[in-house]
């Protein structure tokens, strides 16, 4: 595979859709064929499950392992249908969340077993890992703030207990600590452009860019 796989990781509310938008602008501007994707919803299938794990529905609440497991299905046929065939083709993958987010949403966050996590995940990859994972660290209050002003409507994700996003954010920290090689830690509290500097200073440094 000769394209590269950049992941975009943090919690609610830190920045990344307009990292990624500002990160897309750039490397274009350098003749860089580039594609931006997401999970969950990064394919038709995974839109249908995007919606059914966002949507709040009190009345059909998702129990933690069936969530563990939808995004498992969605992130297997993203691999297989976008991220593999970009690869190959030479494209640079913008991707927003992938495994880390599973480990910090449903291993710290939910409590699962973090060696079924594990297991699902290298299901789904199939080996795939991201060739750099930006980690764009950010307070949990202040990323739901910022939510909650820019939107009428949280997600059934952003509608939890502040308590569950503090445990997102410990399992981002302890993933850097763990993966020094593959995730970079980014403060995301800095100005949107100072981010993105950042974030090309990275990219020329560890990926060689430019």
């Amino acid at each position: 595979m000769n394209g590269k796989l950049i992941v975009f990781e943090g919690v609610e509310g830190c920045g990344k859709t307009t990292q990624i938008q500002f990160c897309s602008e750039w490397l274009q501007s350098l003749g860089i064929s580039v594609l931006v994707t997401r999970e969950p919803g990064g394919t038709s299938l995974g839109l249908h499950l995007r919606r059914l794990l966002l949507e709040k529905s009190p009345d059909q609440p998702i129990a933690d392992r069936t969530e563990l497991l939808l995004y498992a299905a969605d992130r297997s046929q993203h691999v297989e249908e976008e991220l593999r065939p970009n690869l190959a083709a030479g494209k640079t993958i913008l991707c927003d969340r992938y495994t880390d987010s599973t480990i910090a949403y449903q291993g710290y966050g939910r409590g699962l077993d973090m060696s079924l996590i594990g297991q699902l995940n290298s299901i789904a990859t199939n080996g795939l890992e991201s060739d750099i994972t930006l980690w764009l660290d950010l307070d949990v209050e202040v990323g739901l703030a910022r939510k909650r002003g820019t939107s009428t409507t949280l997600d059934r994700i952003e509608q939890e207990a502040i308590t569950f996003h503090r445990r997102i954010q410990q399992g981002y920290a302890e993933l850097a600590k763990i993966h020094p090689y593959r995730i970079v830690r980014i403060d995301a509290n800095a100005d949107v452009e100072i981010v993105h500097k950042q974030v090309q200073k990275i990219l020329i440094e560890k990926l060689k860019v430019i």
